[in-house]
């Protein structure tokens, strides 16, 4: 596995030991599942004194005792802790670039007397540092998955724990901050964003596209992968306004996820029942810890002005017509009507 070695140059290089997948333990414990399993088909290792070839019952072709013991719970805990510190970094980034008032003149003091050049160049480079770092991981975690179905004569494991990764909330491509991060890096790279009369905005590999009226966001740093995000709304099947991505990985109006999780805008989807489903996975429990796409939403405000202010307009007018219904409820419940 050459990219292994690449992995391991990149993440030397840091100035301070980061997070990281153990692929070179990972690899061993493979290998030595590899080496068992071709010990068991070989006739000559396993035949007895007066000839007779003993076959082992036991089977690597689907789920291994080896494997899954070692290999799956070690590359989960690697997985949880690159995940948490990329998501770390990542909203202290967002934090940076929306601050507002005092702070933000503070960080902009700071960064000039630390010679780190302008404040928007800063966060530039460093969300670029960061979306290459979950990029260059979410690479080597997809090549030991398909070194694991290869070793096992299977396609199926590798999927399905990438299904169980992301309902663990540790798939990093599956993050909301990473969106966060590439919206984050067109709204400071590109400063003449006009309407969507343009077929694409992009910035050093990061590009938002329009395609039939059919919004997306892409990514691509490196040749081998790439992530593509749909930015339609599954609910009202347009583009997503003020979006909202759920623990399952959907980006949502926040109007329509509301709707969808059957609470007013009032309450939020904090309220939400957890028994509630994606309406586009079905799984439950995804509103709870939705996370509101900030950078997402002034990407888009910026460049689809004309479908944003006519949005604007209709749901203003129903958070009135919602804000009004919840008081005169509220009113009535206190009045004992």
């Amino acid at each position: 596995m050459k990219f292994c070695k690449k992995y391991e140059e990149y993440m030397q290089q840091k100035e301070q030991k980061l997070p990281e997948v153990a692929c070179k333990k990972l690899k061993n414990i493979l290998k030595k599942c590899g080496l068992a399993f071709q010990s068991q088909r070989d006739p000559e290792s396993n035949s007895s004194a007066d000839g007779v070839v003993e076959i082992k019952i036991t089977s690597c072709h689907n789920h291994c005792p080896v494997c899954d013991g070692a290999f799956f719970p070690s590359l989960v805990n690697d997985m949880s802790a690159v995940v948490s510190y990329f998501n770390e970094r990542a909203k202290k980034l967002i934090e940076l670039h929306q601050a507002a008032g005092l702070k933000k003149y503070f960080l902009w003091i700071k960064g000039k007397m630390q010679g780190e050049g302008t404040h928007v160049s800063s966060l530039i480079e460093e969300g670029k540092e960061v979306v290459v770092y979950a990029l260059i991981n979410a690479i080597m975690i997809q090549k030991l998955l398909k070194k694991y179905d290869k070793i096992h004569h299977c396609c199926k494991q590798g999927p399905a724990f990438k299904s169980q990764a992301q309902s663990m909330q540790i798939e990093i491509l599956q993050s909301p901050w990473l969106r966060e991060l590439v919206a984050l890096h067109i709204n400071l790279g590109e400063t003449n964003v006009s309407s969507s009369t343009a077929e694409a905005i992009s910035s050093e590999g990061y590009r938002l596209t329009f395609n039939d009226d059919k919004v997306s966001l892409s990514c691509q740093l490196f040749d081998s992968i790439r992530l593509d995000i749909e930015l339609t709304c599954p609910v009202c099947l347009e583009t997503v306004f003020d979006p909202v991505s759920l623990t399952c990985g959907h980006i949502l109006c926040k109007m329509c996820a509301c709707s969808a999780a059957s609470v007013s805008i009032v309450d939020g989807l904090k309220l939400a029942d957890p028994t509630e489903k994606c309406p586009l996975c079905r799984k439950a429990g995804v509103y709870q810890g939705a996370i509101h796409l900030t950078e997402l939403g002034i990407l888009l405000s910026r460049s689809c002005r004309e479908y944003w202010e006519k949005r604007l307009q209709i749901e203003r007018v129903e958070r009135v017509k919602q804000a009004k219904e919840y008081w005169e409820n509220q009113c009535r419940a206190f009045m004992g009507i």
